[in-house]
């Protein structure tokens, strides 16, 4: 249930809110190597796509937040193919906020045609899997035990959460735990119900 709650609050995309929802000028740190499919733990695999606290990296190309939306969209569908929805929300208090859905739980946000923030969740009934493996930050991904994060340098849980555990990493990115393990990233402007 709290994942549908979790799911809902982030399409439903209302009102902005918590410190790692802002973007940020931190560079990228290595990105561990695990599709959300849950290929590989060896941090030197290839990885296609990189979740990053400042951006992402799609293939060899490295978008930062501020980057273009024709430059992004173009290198994120030739990578994971056309996108599989798209989203408006003019009621965030940052402003309208655009959004992208891909295959793999990858949602990207914009706002006036340039990129600002990317969300990665585990996929629900009837979303397709990645087709490429996935990495976000770190050596944090979906699935990840809690005891894990907890452990990490930077981490921070967010008090008060109205959204569930919510947690932070040296205010780079942030996420949500469920049943134990990580079941969302998140980095950049984004707008949750609180």
């Amino acid at each position: 249930m709290r994942s549908v709650l979790i799911g809902a609050a982030v399409l439903a995309l209302a009102a902005c809110g918590g410190e790692a929802d802002k973007g940020s000028d931190r560079a990228p740190t290595k990105a561990a190597s695990q599709s959300s499919e849950g290929q590989t733990d060896d941090a030197t695999a290839e990885v296609a796509l990189r979740l990053e606290g400042g951006g992402l990296t799609v293939g060899t190309e490295k978008l930062l937040f501020n980057a273009g939306r024709t430059e992004a969209d173009a290198a994120l569908s030739a990578l994971l193919g056309d996108a599989t929805g798209t989203a408006e929300n003019d009621e965030c208090g940052a402003g309208k906020i655009e959004s992208t859905d891909y295959v793999g739980g990858l949602t990207v946000n914009y706002m006036e045609g340039q990129l600002v923030g990317w969300f990665w969740r585990e996929p629900v009934d009837g979303d397709a899997p990645a087709k490429v493996p996935m990495a976000a930050t770190g050596d944090v991904k979906l699935g990840t035990p809690k005891s894990t994060v907890e452990a990490m340098s930077g981490y921070s849980l967010i008090p008060d959460s109205t959204l569930g555990e919510e947690f932070s990493l040296s205010g780079s990115f942030a996420g949500f735990f469920e049943e134990g393990s990580v079941s969302m990233l998140y980095a950049g402007v984004q707008c949750f119900f609180r």
